[in-house]
């Protein structure tokens, strides 16, 4: 079977909501969510909370997981997923780094567990995770999955699919050889999509996604 290793990626300087990943939500800190999800799938090598903070590695470290120090410049608002996924897998091997994000604390075990069950049995180089909606949708002011028309039953239409980012995987190799090729790895080589429940799809963002 494929070696798959979980990172969670976490700041601890998060800007919109100060300190999620500390906040507590329900009975728990936001950051423990990924983390015991992670655990109940006894699928990974290893887990790993991605951060720049040496207080929060230890608060992780505590919960049983492995604390990755992410380089202070790659831990700006600036930095996206790109450069500190590629600098967290110089340091790792395996065959998948599968990213699960803290601001997504709705995800269930059997979401993950199917996740990396479709993971195992493709061979994608980068696995989306996928809201898939039945609504009549617009783009740029025009109709993009229905017609003026006419009205039909929601569930005849497309889906729309956005990406939520909650749970991701990407092949370590075509990730890092993307990369050193100046090209995108982030939606990099043959691709999958992953449709999770929409109760499990919040994407913490701002104090109203708190709420």
């Amino acid at each position: 079977s494929k070696k798959f290793i979980a990172m969670i990626p976490a700041r601890l300087g998060s800007k919109r909501i100060p300190k999620k990943n500390i906040r507590y939500m329900g009975d728990k800190p936001l950051i423990q969510y990924p983390i015991d999800l992670a655990k109940q799938t006894n699928r990974f090598e290893s887990i790993w909370v991605n951060t720049e903070s040496e207080e929060l590695g230890k608060i992780v470290q505590g919960m049983g997981v492995l604390f990755h120090k992410r380089p202070a410049e790659l831990a700006n608002d600036k930095a996206t997923n790109r450069e500190f996924t590629y600098e967290f897998m110089q340091k790792h091997e395996c065959d998948y780094v599968i990213m699960i994000n803290p601001t997504s604390p709705m995800l269930r075990k059997e979401t993950l567990v199917r996740f990396l069950e479709y993971v195992e049995e493709n061979d994608f180089d980068t696995v989306l995770s996928v809201i898939a909606e039945k609504e009549e949708t617009f783009f740029k002011g025009e109709p993009l999955n229905f017609s003026l028309e006419e009205k039909v039953n929601s569930q005849l239409l497309e889906p729309v699919e956005t990406i939520c980012w909650a749970i991701t995987a990407w092949k370590r190799d075509t990730f890092m050889k993307l990369q050193e090729q100046g090209i995108n790895p982030v939606f990099g080589g043959k691709l999958g999509r992953f449709a999770i429940p929409k109760d499990e799809s919040c994407d913490l963002d701002t104090p109203e996604d708190w709420n």
